[in-house]
């Protein structure tokens, strides 16, 4: 999947009104959850995605790839999520599903590997979906 492709699902299934929307929502998902998953994680689901999609998984790495991540729950991820999208937290909540299930269509199975690396209590924004509930 490319870069304009990724970005298109994730405006189409979002229903966001702008690219710049489905661009800005792609980043805050992606750079929280490179701050929560294990560097050596970020570094591999970076680079299964476009170049521009990935890169905001790399920004978050501190430590060459050695990190083990910072410790938050849903409720931190969504904040931060929102806080750097620009958006709602309900949106926000939605959106990183929308960017997580688009992220897991581009990268063939990687996904459930950064699934594993998350706490319970993240992983139905991974599990989820678009279309399905947060349970």
């Amino acid at each position: 999947m490319d870069h304009d492709h990724f970005i298109g699902q994730v405006q189409a299934r979002a229903q966001l009104a702008s690219r710049g929307e489905a661009e800005g929502l792609t980043r805050a998902t992606l750079e929280t959850l490179g701050e929560r998953i294990p560097e050596q994680v970020a570094t591999h689901l970076a680079d299964q995605l476009p170049r521009e999609i990935g890169e905001n998984l790399r920004r978050t790495i501190t430590m060459g790839g050695a990190g083990a991540g910072e410790r938050f729950g849903l409720d931190e991820f969504v904040r931060r999520v929102a806080e750097r999208g620009h958006v709602p937290e309900p949106n926000a909540v939605y959106g990183s599903r929308v960017v997580l299930e688009v992220t897991g269509e581009a990268t063939h199975g990687v996904l459930n590997k950064v699934r594993d690396s998350l706490p319970q209590d993240l992983r139905p924004l991974v599990d989820s979906g678009s279309t399905g509930g947060m349970s």
